[in-house]
């Protein structure tokens, strides 16, 4: 089976970070970061940014890399940032819920994999731990 490549980024606003409720498979129901895969030709930070943007309607800069996780055939480049722009406006088929949250409150919610671990990646990064 090929591995699918796809980029995701933590947008760290103060103690919180912005998730996502997916609308599709793979990650139907489960609460993750907003990204997805990479099209052909295109980086994982170029994938990511238009991800965002197509998914969130924001824009995103500065990204810096957080980690790479590899599961379920997929491998993901994590990127974190503080800097973005825009009123978020998510695309229905995609995403079916958003919220602003603490990262010590995901334990209530269904999540992908090793989303915690991530998200502390990302607060260290920031300071922010």
């Amino acid at each position: 089976m090929p591995v699918l490549f796809a980029a995701s980024v933590a947008i760290v606003r103060q103690f919180d970070v912005l998730l996502i409720q997916r609308n599709r498979p793979p990650s139907e129901g489960l609460w993750t970061l907003p990204g997805g895969r990479l099209e052909p030709g295109e980086t994982a930070e170029q994938c990511a940014i238009r991800e965002l943007k197509e998914e969130l309607g924001l824009d995103v800069f500065a990204l810096r890399p957080v980690r790479v996780l590899r599961f379920r055939g997929f491998e993901l480049q994590v990127f974190g940032t503080q800097t973005y722009d825009g009123e978020i406006v998510p695309d229905a088929a995609e995403i079916r819920a958003w919220r602003w949250i603490r990262p010590e409150q995901i334990g209530r919610l269904p999540t992908t994999p090793e989303l915690g671990e991530v998200l502390a990646g990302a607060f260290r990064l920031f300071d922010r731990s």
